[in-house]
Order: structure tokens, then sequence, then C-alpha cells
């Protein structure tokens, strides 16, 4: 059989090699080190806010979690359509979590449906606002309404690192952000992420507490209880080589993309493209087309999967998911119909013109 073509593999090379080796040869193997330091510098000159490398997306929510009192009695307002690690440490912290549909025009969190739950639900502790699929959420328009409401904002960027809103870099706006460099992200540490923010004394704290909250003195002390979520040195020595490649990245993800468009554009099969806002500049992180029906989408999907292609069903709405059958949500059906009509296509940097080849035969013959 074909090699198979995964959907968003990393794209590593030479300067990966060479700078891990690098923090290898220095002896700082274990999780401190200079790259971390040089990781989180770069991470904040990319962002344009103060930034902590932690050892994933997950734990940099979880960290946010803890800053701004999330547990028991706390309820968290959070898009619908996103991965479950959008809500996954509030709901472990005991939050009782409400869902919010999103916006047919953009795909990500609707505007006047967040106002009504954050002028429904009693005392919200936070807006957890995700990114999708390498756009970015309206920052202003989620600024307004949780200052409306005085509810601080997080923004789950892990999808659109390298994106930008109005010109401004993804994740800058509301109290704090996460990104992530999970295996299949636009750039990856092979497992970790960041916590963002304009205020450098929640970044402090954040790595702080990433660092079992120990006391800077000899011994081992500790006023509070913290977690082990440090970043290795030898990961963020992957994750500056990645950074260093972002902007060629982006070009082919961007040019992935396009090839999709007119493959579809030329009538052999009618599928659109996700919904953009025009205020976002996306990454297209995955290529993500939506189909007339759920039955030709799954048409679509088994063509793919017999060529050894691996492709995938837009995020299930987290409202649909069975461990939140209880969960309130306002709206659904934009969410829901995304679900069945969305497909994601092979989106990695390293896809070859022959890779895109082997696609375009699979998909139209």
């Amino acid at each position: 059989m074909r090699k198979r073509i995964f959907l968003s593999p990393p794209w590593v090379g030479a300067d990966e090699r060479r700078l891990v080796g690098q923090a290898f040869d220095s002896g700082y193997v274990a999780p401190c080190g200079p790259m971390v330091d040089a990781f989180d510098r770069r991470l904040g000159e990319l962002s344009g806010q103060h930034a902590a490398a932690v050892a994933s997306g997950t734990a940099a929510i979880d960290l946010l979690m803890a800053e701004l009192g999330v547990g028991p009695r706390t309820t968290v307002v959070a898009s619908s359509l996103t991965f479950i690690a959008t809500v996954g440490p509030a709901v472990k912290r005991g939050a009782k979590v409400v869902f919010v549909d999103s916006d047919p025009a953009t795909g990500t969190i609707s505007i006047p449906l967040l106002e009504q739950a954050l002028a429904d639900v009693r005392r919200p502790a936070v807006v957890v606002a995700a990114d999708i699929y390498g756009q970015c959420c309206d920052y202003d328009a989620l600024e307004e309404a949780c200052a409306r409401h005085r509810v601080p904002l997080v923004l789950d960027a892990a999808e659109s690192v390298g994106a930008t809103y109005k010109d401004r870099p993804s994740g800058l706006a509301g109290a704090a952000a996460v990104y992530s460099f999970n295996g299949n992200k636009i750039i990856t540490t092979s497992g970790g992420g960041a916590v963002l923010s304009r205020d450098p004394e929640l970044v402090a704290r954040a790595k702080w507490r990433a660092q079992q909250s120990r006391e800077p003195v000899a011994w081992y002390e500790h006023r509070e209880v913290g977690y082990n979520y440090r970043m290795s040195n030898l990961l963020a020595a992957l994750g500056c080589a990645q950074l260093g490649r972002l902007p060629e990245i982006i070009r082919r993800k961007r040019r992935i993309f396009d090839f999709y468009c007119s493959l579809f554009g030329q009538g052999h099969l009618p599928a659109l493209p996700f919904p953009c806002a025009a205020h976002t500049r996306s990454t297209n992180w995955l290529s993500v087309f939506l189909f007339p029906s759920e039955t030709l989408r799954d048409k679509v999907a088994a063509r793919l999967e017999a060529a050894n292609i691996e492709c995938r069903p837009v995020w299930k709405p987290l409202h649909l998911q069975p461990v939140f059958a209880e969960n309130r949500v306002y709206g659904g059906d934009v969410a829901e119909d995304l679900f069945r009509r969305g497909l994601c296509m092979p989106s990695g940097a390293g896809l070859t013109r022959a890779d895109l080849a082997r696609i375009a035969r699979a998909l139209v013959g």
C-alpha cells in the first residue's frame, strides 16, 4: 500500500535537528534551560505579549483557570465548536460550562448569543473563546461584550498561531491567551503550549505555578500547590527552530488552501471553503471545506481513505458530546451544520506536488 498522507504532520528538517542537538550537547536536558528562555522571548515577539512556554495547550488553559479562580460554583461560557481541551480544565476544577454556538459568517463564537448567555448566567467566571482552523475570533467585539458584563476573556488561540486580527497577532486580546504546539499544529514542539498575556505578573504567576509553585529559597518551600507543567529545554529548542520556519509554513499552508479552492472550483466537487471573517488573515492551519450534504461529505471522505489519505470531519460541537449532554447551549444549529457538512483536508506544510496530485486523483479521478 502507498505511504499514508496524514492530515497535518509536523514539517521539520535540518534546523530542528541542529538546535535540538545544541540543546542536547549543552547538558540542559532537564526541563529548564536557555532554550526555554529563548523560546519564551520569541513567543513574546510573535504575539506582542509576555509568554511562558509550558507542557501543552491544555496545561496553559489550566494555569489560566487557576489564575482566574475557576472552580466549584463558577460558570465558564465557551465556544462549542472547538476541541474538548478548551473547557476540560474548567470541568476538572468543578466549574459548570455553558456553550455558545458559532456565527454562520465566520464559524467562530457568535457575539449576539454570547451576549445573551452572559446576561442569563449567574456569576460567570470567564469567557473562553476559541479561534478555529487558523482564523481569529472577532477580538474587538469579544472584548466589548466581556467588558460590559465585567467578565474576563481568555482566548484559546491554539489553532491560530501566526494569524492576525486587524493586523494584530493572534491571541492579543482579553486577559490572556494560550497557544498550542501539539504535533499537528502549525508549528510543533512535539507536545507543548504557552500562556500569553499583556500582564507580565500574570505570566510570571503562571510560570511559577508550572514549576510546582516553589518559593525562591534554597530548600523546597511551597505556600501553594502547583503543577509540573514545564516545557523541557529540548522541546523548546525544537520550538525555536519551528518559529524560524513559521513564515514559510504559513505560505505553504495558504498555497495548499488555494490548491483545494482551485480543485473544487472547477466543478468536479461542489464544496465551499469554511467561512472566514474579513477581520482576520488566516494561516489556513487546516484547509476545511463544506459540502452540500453529509452524504456527499462522507463519500468524499471514503474516497480519500480508500487511497490511504487521512481527512477528518469538522470538530463535533461540545454540546453534542455525550459528556456534556446536560449542559446548556445557546443556539447550536450553526455548529451542528458545520460538523455535518465540513471536512478537514490534508494540509501538512510538507505536502509535495506528487502528494497533491495524488489527492486530486482521489478526489476527482
